[in-house]
């Protein structure tokens, strides 16, 4: 069994092509035996943004803190802590901080590969 605590200060700044202001932490991946499905936790900063980006892959969000506008296929939609998303495989999208405050969400994702590469922070 594994416990272990999504916080902030856990959380490493993420370096990729277009992203402002993110950290992420792995809180269930791979390396902890995980066969199927990884746990991740964001942090956006105020005015920060995730990539615009696709993958061929579900993913599940839980908006822990804050609000966020998404874009998904060009459609904007406003969330905010207590809000689950549901983002279909192959969906153009991306997270954005509007608010004053960080934004913490929680992202789970499958462990398998992803167009041939490990899915990111799995």
């Amino acid at each position: 069994m594994l416990i272990r605590r999504a916080e902030a200060e856990g959380a490493a700044t993420l370096e990729m092509e277009g992203v402002r202001g993110v950290r992420m932490q792995v809180m269930v991946g791979r390396a902890d035996g995980a066969a199927n499905f990884a746990l991740r936790h964001f942090v956006v900063e105020p005015g920060g943004h995730t990539p615009r980006h696709s993958h061929d892959y579900e993913h599940q969000v839980y908006i822990v803190e804050g609000r966020a506008d998404v874009e998904c296929d060009g459609a904007v939609h406003e969330a905010r802590s207590g809000d689950v998303l549901h983002i279909e495989p192959n969906r153009v999208h991306q997270f954005r901080n509007p608010g004053d405050a960080p934004l913490r969400f929680l992202c789970m994702v499958p462990t398998t590969f992803d167009c041939g590469r490990p899915t990111p922070g799995s």
